[in-house]
């Protein structure tokens, strides 16, 4: 199998997974996911490279995006946090990219109420996928889901 390399992207405020609000967000950090992506995996680990990058700005996410694109990235996996609901220029950007992404939220956006913005993506249409809900274990079911839509 050939070795593919993925960008774990974060957006605002997600930079302090674990720490902040755990009650919503689970109090698992970035720094579980190894363990977690050995286990979801199966012993495929190995096949894989994480890059990682957060940034509460929305530019700077989308200048990762486009050097993951200049760089040959191979997939992303993508919690843009608030911008999810609010950027149309992460949407087009990754319109634009040609890089598979899969959307990743700590929580079910779904199942929040009282804040309809809050259930929607602008983002989701330019994704393969979304997993939300799951908590830091969403981030390793991307790779997975990631690499499986690269092996079809």
């Amino acid at each position: 199998m050939t070795k593919r390399t993925f960008l774990i992207l974060n957006g605002p405020n997600l930079g302090h997974i674990g720490r902040r609000q755990p009650e919503i967000y689970g109090s698992r950090t970035m720094d579980d996911l190894p363990a977690l992506l050995e286990s979801v995996m199966g012993g495929k680990a190995g096949d894989i490279d994480l890059v990682h990058f957060q940034s509460n700005s929305e530019g700077a996410l989308i200048d990762r995006l486009e050097k993951a694109r200049e760089k040959g990235i191979d997939g992303v996996v993508f919690n843009a946090g608030a911008y999810t609901h609010t950027s149309l220029a992460i949407a087009d950007c990754l319109a634009w990219i040609g890089i598979p992404c899969v959307e990743v939220h700590l929580s079910n956006i779904w199942a929040r109420t009282g804040r309809p913005l809050r259930q929607q993506s602008l983002m989701g249409e330019r994704c393969v996928g979304v997993i939300a809900g799951f908590g830091i274990l969403g981030y390793a079911l991307g790779v997975r889901a990631l690499l499986e839509r690269l092996s079809d």
